[in-house]
């Protein structure tokens, strides 16, 4: 066999791949009531995100980690006739969430529409084949289903990725979608009606940058469920292990002895920082401009791990850790310098057991 006919690996398999196993054996036991089109009933959606078992024993990897009630709420939202609009900072599991609740109803999470500044109305609406627009002029053949569309018709989950990144203008094209659950196509003298199962789920912040505000009333279109920064810092830390040696295993990183105590000081810095005082609350600190979110402590970690790995010899230290917490903390020049010498030297200096990552950490801020 040829090495072009060798299918490559897969960095990052989508949700309904990696998890088919889960799905299936939920499935396969589930004989509560589903809304139409959907490939697990609400209860059985619920514990694919939540963890626990199927029918069969499979055991069901919990892929949120925080209060069941925003789930539940998240879950019963999509089998109504509303859309879900999943808000919060960046890093709190908005897009995870999103791609996997996709999976669990729908049984595909691709139709997906990503926000940015220049994202156009036909990426929500539909666009066009010009060479046969030109040649035969508007008509079936020459339109081009965006995903909103693909999904209207096969009766799926829609994703919007970072919806308030998109033009307030364009955003607007979504009201009659989600009010009238119909897409005109006024060029053709018709439209495409939504097939029961279709819904839409965006997710959205509103303390980043470049943040277009949603107009009320296409917010009045959506249910709103507000993920938080995991409250304790036992959940933070299990997310981030979790998601550290699933990214690990895609990357084919040797196992990196130590990993659990860099990961437990990366989640504890962040936090502190975060919150504007210590783990004690006995001394209070300034907060860098950054979120230091969850996923950014993810990030951190595994780029200590290919370091270590890499150009180490194979064990997870602080010197693998301070590059990536630096910037991390620092994004302001002009204050975020300020922000983290003054951490290190009223915090990390002084708690016991960080000296070798407080040099570390000190010898690249000089």
């Amino acid at each position: 066999m040829s090495s072009s006919a060798i299918a490559p690996a897969i960095l990052r398999a989508h949700a309904e791949d990696a998890y088919a196993e889960e799905l299936a054996a939920l499935a396969r036991g589930d004989e509560r009531p589903r809304p139409p089109r959907w490939r697990l009933s609400p209860w059985a959606v619920l514990t694919y995100l939540l963890g626990g078992q199927a029918a069969d024993g499979t055991e069901i990897s919990a892929k949120y980690i925080g209060p069941r009630r925003l789930m539940e709420v998240a879950v019963a939202t999509l089998a109504t006739d509303r859309a879900l609009l999943l808000l919060g900072v960046p890093g709190t599991a908005k897009s995870w969430v999103s791609e996997h609740l996709a999976a669990a109803v729908s049984g595909d999470s691709t139709l997906m529409i990503q926000g940015t500044a220049g994202t156009p109305e036909e990426a929500l609406r539909y666009g066009w084949n010009y060479a046969q627009l030109l040649a035969h002029g508007p008509s079936h053949d020459a339109l081009v289903p965006s995903p909103m569309m693909h999904a209207m018709r096969e009766g799926k989950v829609a994703r919007i990725e970072e919806l308030t990144r998109i033009p307030a203008d364009v955003q607007d094209s979504l009201i009659t979608i989600l009010s009238e659950k119909t897409l005109p196509i006024p060029e053709l003298g018709s439209e495409v009606q939504a097939a029961k199962g279709f819904t839409v789920i965006a997710t959205a912040n509103d303390r980043d940058r470049g943040v277009n505000e949603l107009s009320s009333a296409l917010r009045r279109r959506f249910n709103t469920v507000v993920l938080p920064q995991p409250a304790d810092a036992e959940d933070e830390i299990r997310i981030v292990t979790e998601r550290v040696a699933d990214l690990g295993r895609a990357l084919e990183l040797p196992p990196i002895p130590h990993a659990a105590a860099e990961i437990r000081r990366v989640v504890t810095v962040f936090r502190e920082l975060r919150s504007g005082s210590t783990e004690d609350g006995r001394a209070k600190l300034k907060s860098p401009s950054g979120t230091l979110s969850t996923a950014e402590a993810i990030s951190v970690v595994t780029g200590g791990l290919a370091l270590a790995a890499h150009f180490g010899d194979g064990t997870l230290r602080p010197e693998d850790m301070a590059a990536g917490i630096l910037g991390a903390v620092v994004r302001d020049p002009a204050n975020d310098p300020v922000v983290w010498r003054e951490y290190l030297e009223t915090v990390a200096r002084h708690r016991e057991g960080w000296g070798p990552f407080y040099a570390a950490c000190r010898e690249l801020s000089v």
